[in-house]
């Protein structure tokens, strides 16, 4: 098991894999970063001033007691957060949608490039060279 795990390792394919998922972890902190703090504020303000994060429907207060420490948090449907995850995953759904599309284009370019035909080998050459002393 040891080798079939070491022969895995040493493909290539696993490494590609690995410099994929860490730049698609940083390439989707990048875009919630820009949907969190350029976009939603610019939305928000478009409307009216809202912020996004703020917006929750709270199911109960939080309970404080006398010396007004929190006993118990308060609980809430956050809905404004789900709408900033849900324009999130659209625009990187979006990019990623760009970037196979643009990855599909360059391959069919390459498939579409005609290979060179080979040149003969000495007996296609041969061959030929009887079929036209024949013809004569």
């Amino acid at each position: 098991m040891l080798k079939e795990f070491k022969a895995f390792i040493s493909k290539g394919n696993v490494l590609d894999l690995a410099v994929g998922l860490i730049m698609a972890t940083y390439f989707g902190a990048i875009v919630k970063s820009m949907v969190d703090d350029l976009l939603m504020p610019l939305i928000g303000n478009l409307i009216g001033g809202i912020d996004f994060k703020e917006m929750k429907y709270i199911i109960s207060e939080a309970v404080l007691d006398a010396e007004g420490v929190e006993t118990a948090a308060e609980v809430s449907l956050n809905y404004g957060l789900f709408i900033n995850h849900i324009i999130t995953f659209i625009f990187v759904a979006i990019a990623v949608f760009l970037i196979v599309k643009g990855y599909n284009q360059m391959k069919k370019k390459e498939e579409e490039a005609p290979a060179p035909t080979p040149a003969p080998t000495k007996d296609q050459e041969l061959l030929t060279e009887i079929r036209d002393l024949l013809k004569k």
